[in-house]
């Protein structure tokens, strides 16, 4: 069986792709992100083949949405399209463009320039929304495909340890190849939402949508990139540690998974916002690691040993419970690190909408964590005694799972919100001394 699923992934891989003709960005003027000391007198896109031009294919606006350009023109050459600007004062410009490519399918695409200042990413130019409730969906939903994953490659490495039985085992390995498989698909879908939302199309038009901006120009671009060929690494590890029974290629998968899922400490709020360091970048990947170790393990002691490795139940939930408190300890105080650095007042947690979503998140946290206590106070001398009740605990590990998924609903909603200003420094006053 195992033989032929490989051949038939072989086989995927081997079938040629079909590809698209329609034209690409080889330059433009001025380039993306790019801060010009003196304000251009035109802008320009040039492709890699011939296309048609027309009167609003390059549509640039200011800030405050003033459109600063001319009619667009071919001109001499086929290859490129150009429009003139009024007189640019200093500020941050989007430009928008689109043109008929010459298999007839309109291409478009989005990059922002600055006057004697930075640019900001094309993620943030004018006329994109910013992040929407589908996206807190599409984050949770990828918080959860990384418990699934993360959290059970580390359950089985650090608790089980030995064998399983193998309908146990059959189990885990679909819970994981599940998670690693949505950690890629939802992870395509976060990109094609946010790139949808910076070049406003439709999505019909976003497949033939300038996406280079996005990928190579902005943080949560080029995190996805390297996230998704780290993702990849980790799906072929797990599957060729299913297809040979091999446990080193789990803690393979198990490091590269770890690894990679710095990706989002390292273009979040962590990374991007004012006071950020690699301290709170570190505190980020520390924080969502332990999340998704402890939530993984409680999935797979519901999921997995309970019902289908009553043997190992006793084993596994004494370790799963010596290991929990860390994880908890290092969740909690990396959580409040961040609290701290990105609230600049108490009554931000009030006052903000982000401190709003923090107190919900907090709220929920609390309900966990005296959930996790009562387990540890109450469930494990019945586990150690083998008192017949442990049958039927499966149903409230799953209880105390579900919580901590909407904990994580909420720290998606969290990671899309904008936290509050710092405040600005005061200016150093010079002290004079009386002669």
């Amino acid at each position: 069986m195992r033989r032929a699923v490989a051949f038939v992934c072989l086989l995927a891989l081997a079938a040629p792709a079909s590809a698209f003709a329609h034209a690409s960005v080889r330059a433009t003027q001025p380039s993306y992100r790019e801060r010009v000391e003196q304000a251009p007198r035109t802008v320009w896109v040039r492709f890699d083949q011939g296309v048609k031009a027309l009167s609003n294919s390059i549509v640039v606006v200011s800030s405050n949405g003033t459109v600063v350009s001319g009619p667009t023109r071919n001109g001499t050459d086929p290859h490129l399209i150009a429009a003139k600007l009024k007189t640019l004062p200093k500020g941050a410009y989007t430009v928008r463009w689109h043109a008929i490519s010459s298999d007839g399918h309109v291409v478009s695409g989005v990059w922002t320039f600055g006057v004697r200042v930075a640019a900001p990413p094309p993620t943030e130019a004018y006329g994109s929304s910013g992040p929407t409730r589908t996206e807190d969906f599409v984050r949770w939903a990828y918080f959860l495909a990384l418990v699934l994953l993360v959290g059970g490659l580390g359950f089985r490495l650090l608790i089980v340890r030995g064998p399983l039985p193998p309908r146990a085992e059959s189990r885990f390995y679909k819970l994981t190849g599940l998670g690693v498989i949505a950690v890629l698909e939802v992870g395509i879908v976060a990109f094609l939402l946010r790139a949808e939302d910076a070049l406003q199309l439709p999505f019909g038009r976003l497949l033939y949508g300038d996406l280079s901006p996005i990928a190579s120009g902005t943080r949560f671009g080029t995190a996805f990139i390297a996230m998704t060929l780290g993702f990849a690494l980790a799906a072929a590890l797990l599957y060729l540690s299913w297809l040979l029974e091999k446990r080193a290629l789990l803690w393979l998968a198990f490091a590269v998974s770890l690894g990679f899922a710095s990706g989002l400490s390292l273009s979040g709020h962590s990374a991007a916002d004012a006071g950020s360091s690699w301290k709170s970048e570190l505190a980020d990947w520390v924080h969502l690691s332990a999340a998704c170790l402890w939530l993984g393990g409680l999935l797979q002691l519901a999921l997995v040993v309970w019902p289908l490795a009553p043997k190992l139940r006793k084993e596994t939930f004494l370790r799963y419970a010596r290991l929990a408190p860390v994880l908890i300890a290092l969740l909690v105080t990396a959580g409040l690190y961040l609290s701290i650095l990105r609230l600049p007042h108490l009554s931000d947690l009030w006052a903000e909408s982000y401190g709003r979503v923090l107190l919900v998140k907090l709220g929920l946290v609390s309900v966990a964590l005296a959930w996790g206590g009562a387990h540890h106070t109450f469930a494990r001398p019945l586990v150690e005694r083998g008192h017949p009740i442990v049958g039927k605990l499966s149903r409230s590990l799953l209880g105390e799972a579900s919580v901590g998924m909407a904990v994580l609903l909420a720290a998606a909603v969290l990671v899309d919100s904008k936290p509050p200003p710092q405040p600005a420094p005061r200016p150093t006053q010079a002290v004079t001394v009386s002669p």
